[in-house]
């Protein structure tokens, strides 16, 4: 997938606000992104884990669910929502933390 649809895909079920928070940039970069213009390879990896994370919960969870679980507190992240968790590095933590939401815990 090119950098240009990966933000698409991450800017349709998150919200650029969202997008960018987790990167750490602005709403303004995002589009820039989208545009073509180069993310940089340490912009990119969070931006892969969380479109992963998005493809695990698309197959059980309503957009809207998605969303919503990006930005509320999650006790498997000590209370980090997982949009924090993304920002702050914890990917491995944040993929297992979708693992256990699919599984109900």
């Amino acid at each position: 997938m090119s950098q240009t649809d990966l933000v698409e895909a991450l800017t349709t079920k998150l919200g650029a606000k969202l997008v960018a928070f987790i990167v750490t940039r602005n709403v303004s970069t995002i589009s820039r992104w989208k545009s073509g213009q180069d993310a940089g390879e340490a912009a990119l990896l969070p931006l892969r884990i969380t479109y992963q994370v998005i493809q695990m919960l698309e197959g059980q969870e309503a957009d809207s669910t998605i969303r919503a679980w990006f930005m509320g507190s999650n006790p498997q992240l000590d209370d980090l929502s997982p949009a924090e968790a993304l920002r702050d590095g914890l990917n491995r933590e944040t993929l297992a933390a979708a693992r256990a939401f699919l599984a109900g815990g």
